[in-house]
């Protein structure tokens, strides 16, 4: 048995970066990972990276047009870059926290109690590891709804062993009309792709504010994504050299037939293999670990960080759950998950949706006194010099004291406007230092004027 000051189950942001902050801070620290695959985690694997790397590849085959089979050959390149830049970074992170002095260890971990441990290695040996404190890192896995056809077809994908597809489906039906679902249609759809998607809701990305939910759907139809809503999937069959969705819409029952199955109904805290029960560990009724707002579970020792705990899927939150832990264990204990402001997200769609803070509605349902500004993206000059022309941009401000409550930009390059937003919301800083900032010109932020100045 090896005894270490710290354990860290799972190679994610926030274990990855605690597990180098506690080694450069003189602890013993061992970092376990399931597989050698999954260096640096989800984000760099299986989410973020490889998604973004097919985005900006498929964005580029559509420029250059062509028939499908051109279309297909680049869709195969794109697929081998991806998986070249995944390596690379996969490597780059196992570099990383090996010379940190941290101790990775490569196999499923699961507890024997709660300090101890046990790693069972890819050959079947085991070692069980003695801990102080020990920190669970280790993300979140596609979840699949209860529809007859799914388990064991070979036309049905989630969204990680899609991306590993190399012939490009020349039809492609996606189950979830979220925010996974709508970045494949668009992706797919740029390389060539004849995208159906089915969601069982009538209201399209029903989180979101209305007009830009409405702009987001008139942009795909237009693009050639076919949304079909308040429709059920019965059922998935394999048919002749191809699958078969069998769905049912205001009570009539149709047939899809797809080259291609794209689960996306979500994603579940992965708890698999992990015996936290042995630990004495609490789970939600959503099956994530149940954490207070330090990230410490109801082991005082034990604590949590990332998609585990059931919060916002972010490889940034994860990072932010670092810092909270790090100022438990490392610092004064001032970060919180309560105090960490704003956060942001984009939705990498072409154009990229990206919003923070309140919408329209959920700020009139809390009672505020609000103006709203609105700017169609057509009338930035950056958005025609980019021929990005679609879309709008929305902001949400209070009307007494002109701060901004919440942006939704559905427009080109909104991933980076974004970010400048949210820091006038974090800092405090009222509508009009965006409506009369100076920025550069041509941009996409310096649309930011014209929305504020719509107020």
């Amino acid at each position: 048995m090896k005894q270490f000051q710290n354990v860290i189950i799972g190679f994610g942001k926030g274990g990855k970066t605690l597990a180098g902050a506690l080694a450069k801070a003189g602890q013993t620290v061992a970092l376990i990972e399931r597989s050698s695959m999954m260096y640096g985690g989800t984000c760099i694997n299986v989410a973020c990276i490889p998604t973004k790397s097919l985005e900006n590849s498929a964005r580029l085959s559509a420029a250059q047009g062509g028939g499908f089979e051109e279309k297909a050959e680049r869709y195969r390149a794109a697929v081998a870059e991806k998986r070249r830049l995944t390596a690379m970074l996969r490597q780059k992170n196992y570099d990383k926290v090996a010379s940190s002095g941290a101790v990775i260890y490569t196999g499923q971990a699961s507890f024997e109690d709660a300090h101890h441990v046990r790693v069972t290695l890819p050959d079947g040996s085991a070692e069980v590891l003695e801990a102080e404190r020990i920190f669970v890192n280790t993300g979140a896995l596609p979840a699949a709804p209860d529809i007859q056809g799914l388990e064991g077809n070979p036309y049905v994908y989630s969204s990680e062993t899609l991306m590993e597809r190399e012939e490009l489906p020349r039809r492609l039906v996606i189950l979830g009309g979220g925010y996974i679902g709508m970045e494949f249609a668009s992706y797919f759809t740029n390389f060539g792709s004849q995208v159906t998607v089915i969601q069982r809701d009538e209201v399209f990305l029903p989180r979101e504010d209305a007009e830009i939910a409405a702009s987001v759907l008139e942009s795909l139809t237009a693009r050639g994504v076919t949304v079909l809503r308040s429709t059920q999937t019965r059922g998935v069959r394999v048919g002749e050299k191809c699958a078969v969705v069998d769905i049912e819409k205001d009570g009539a029952a149709d047939e899809l037939f797809a080259d291609a199955v794209l689960v996306a109904t979500g994603r579940r805290p992965n708890l698999e293999g992990l015996a936290a029960e042995k630990a004495g560990l609490a789970v939600t009724d959503r099956g994530a670990l149940q954490v207070d707002e330090h990230l410490r579970t109801n082991v005082p020792h034990i604590w949590a960080m990332g998609d585990v705990v059931g919060g916002q899927q972010f490889t940034y939150i994860s990072l932010d759950d670092f810092r909270v832990v790090s100022s438990q264990v490392l610092g004064l204990g001032e970060r919180t998950t309560q105090n960490r402001g704003p956060v942001p997200y984009s939705v990498f769609l072409d154009p990229p949706f990206s919003r923070v803070g309140m919408t329209e509605k959920e700020a009139l349902a809390r009672g505020l006194d609000v103006r709203v500004a609105r700017l169609p993206a057509a009338a930035i000059p950056k958005a025609q010099v980019l021929r990005k022309p679609e879309g709008m941009l929305k902001a949400v401000v209070d009307a007494k004291s002109g701060l901004i409550l919440g942006a939704h930009l559905f427009c080109a390059e909104s991933q980076e406007m974004i970010n400048l937003v949210k820091l006038a919301m974090e800092a405090g800083i009222p509508y009009t230092a965006l409506r009369d900032g100076i920025f550069t010109h041509p941009t996409m932020t310096e649309a930011l004027n014209d929305l504020f100045a719509a107020l």
